[in-house]
């Protein structure tokens, strides 16, 4: 049976088909339905997938070929950005908005009407943030939140999963200070997902899949359940 394989809903045991069955287009569509329990969607990052998909869509399951990341070693901070840091103009707090940033996210964007984070989706991962498995990062001004991001931290990967910016720079400021938490909490790899100009910018950079997916069996059981080691704070 080819892809995209179909999920019930109500299927909470059985694992996802191997991720070389996704379709090359659109590239990496695995599976359709599901549910976005915690337990579907914490398996899922562990295999490599993730969910995306619209208002009025089922679930959609991703995992795309090349994958990419971007090792924190490697994060690239240019002249510009790296001044606006130093003068501190944003104020960075980690897992102090969570429910603020991936609303923020949701937001449609400009040439962009509708959002892929539907109601459905926000709940899930509120959810995995009370949990202890999802993550903000939150950039204010004037006390007022004007960026940030959130993602999955499992093992040493961090699974980034949107951001936003109402002032420039503020996501890049954003994802600076992430880099640096996690390189201090001794994570390896971000998974930054599909290709952006605002990631390669930061140096992410792209991987094949199937290099991805060896990467975090691995990395992904390192203190997978010791959820005290992933909290930011």
């Amino acid at each position: 049976m080819p892809a995209p394989f179909i999920i019930p809903a109500n299927d909470l045991e059985s694992t996802f088909p191997n991720v070389e069955l996704a379709l090359l287009e659109p590239n990496g569509l695995l599976a359709i339905g599901g549910n976005l329990s915690p337990h579907k969607l914490l398996g899922a990052y562990q295999q490599g997938i993730f969910p995306w998909y619209n208002n009025g869509q089922p679930i959609l399951w991703w995992s795309p070929d090349p994958r990419l990341v971007l090792y924190p070693d490697k994060l690239y901070l240019s002249r510009r950005l790296t001044r606006r840091i130093r003068k501190k103009e944003f104020n960075i707090s980690f897992d102090q908005a969570f429910q603020q940033v991936i609303t923020q996210c949701s937001s449609p964007r400009i040439n962009q009407p509708e959002t892929w984070l539907t109601d459905e989706m926000r709940d899930a991962y509120v959810q995995l943030h009370n949990m202890g498995w999802a993550h903000s990062v939150e950039a204010w001004q004037d006390n007022k939140l004007v960026g940030g991001l959130y993602g999955i931290a499992m093992g040493q990967v961090f699974f980034g999963e949107s951001m936003f910016a109402h002032q420039t720079d503020a996501s890049k400021v954003a994802f600076a200070h992430l880099v640096e938490r996690l390189k201090q909490k001794q994570f390896k790899l971000i998974d930054c997902q599909v290709e952006t100009p605002h990631l390669l910018s930061l140096g992410a950079e792209n991987i094949k899949r199937s290099d991805f997916i060896a990467l975090i069996a691995n990395l992904t059981v390192q203190n997978l359940d010791n959820r005290n080691w992933t909290h930011f704070e």
